[in-house]
């Protein structure tokens, strides 16, 4: 919006619209799923940013019929009607979590290696959407690293975001396994800009293209990430070590999207600790809303059957 563009959301709401309040009347909103989506939704549409998703990992794994359903053949859905009512461009939000695990550094050109129900799906869109891709219908799909940052629907389910509220809460981190393992971190308002940046790229630079979002020097153990937590707070280290839940480890490099794109991130996670912890202090951010973590308000609506296979 404040790059000029004119935005409709459409989305199923299973997390309601209060995050939309402040903007509602300045955006088109459309209450719907995209498995079934109509045509006539993307009537004068020039872009579409198929963010729809289940989301997270550990999410992924409370149906993967219901996952596969939504991640995968419902974004495929989404791309073809794209094409058929002449959107000129569709960009594909993955996850770099598709990378899986290697011991090398992984960019582009190397190999997937999902490990997980949500990344499967993501994998096997990706696979089902680039060949839609032509001179007039331009695919771009953005392995995004995991997002840190404030936003008006929060999440305490990703790293950043979850040790930052872990210090607020009990002054000490939890770590799910023993830290060693590496992650891409990206804040939520780089993000957005290399959605931007796609947009507004000629087609020749990103058409049929993956790019990886975040940058190298971002690409840490989730140890160090704790080091920078209680660096940028302040605060003494305080944490523990549990069991290893989440297998993925892998360094991600960003040099395609910098080189091709001139995408370069402004914050650091230092500066997502410190805007997420006063966001805290200030009561701008409730760390036991319980919209804050996916996997129980997802397995909430699937208990209560508001989110079902269709």
């Amino acid at each position: 919006m404040n790059a000029g563009y004119n935005v409709t959301v459409f989305d199923t709401f299973f997390f309601g619209e209060q995050s939309l309040k402040d903007i509602n009347d300045q955006i088109e909103i459309i209450k719907g799923d995209i498995r079934t989506m109509e045509p006539r939704v993307l009537e004068g549409v020039d872009v579409v940013i198929d963010l729809a998703a289940l989301s997270n990992d550990p999410a992924g794994e409370l149906d993967s019929r219901l996952t596969y359903s939504i991640n995968h053949l419902g974004r495929v859905h989404v791309a073809k009607l794209s094409k058929k009512k002449g959107v000129k461009k569709y960009i594909a939000p993955s996850s770099a979590g598709n990378y899986g695990v290697s011991k090398d550094w992984v960019n582009e050109k190397s190999p997937v290696n999902p490990i997980t129900t949500y990344t499967r799906a993501n994998s096997a869109w990706e696979e089902d959407i680039l060949p839609l891709a032509d001179r007039a219908f331009s695919i771009t799909i953005l392995r995004q690293s995991t997002v840190y940052g404030v936003s008006p629907k929060m999440r305490f389910d990703i790293i950043v975001n979850d040790f930052t509220m872990q210090v607020f809460r009990d002054k000490k981190i939890k770590i799910k396994g023993n830290g060693m393992e590496y992650r891409p971190f990206v804040h939520m308002k780089d993000d957005c800009q290399a959605f931007i940046k796609v947009i507004e790229a000629e087609d020749e630079l990103v058409n049929k293209e993956i790019f990886n979002v975040g940058s190298n020097d971002q690409s840490v153990q989730v140890r160090t990430v704790m080091k920078k937590v209680f660096n940028a707070l302040g605060i003494e280290p305080a944490y523990e070590f549990g069991e290893l839940i989440d297998k993925r480890d892998y360094k991600m490099s960003c040099d395609k999207i910098t080189k091709t794109l001139g995408f370069r991130p402004k914050y650091k996670i230092e500066d997502g600790v410190k805007e997420v912890y006063k966001a805290l202090q200030d009561g701008i951010l409730k760390y036991d809303d319980p919209k804050t973590i996916t996997v129980k308000w997802y397995k909430g609506l699937i208990e209560k059957g508001i989110l079902t296979l269709k």
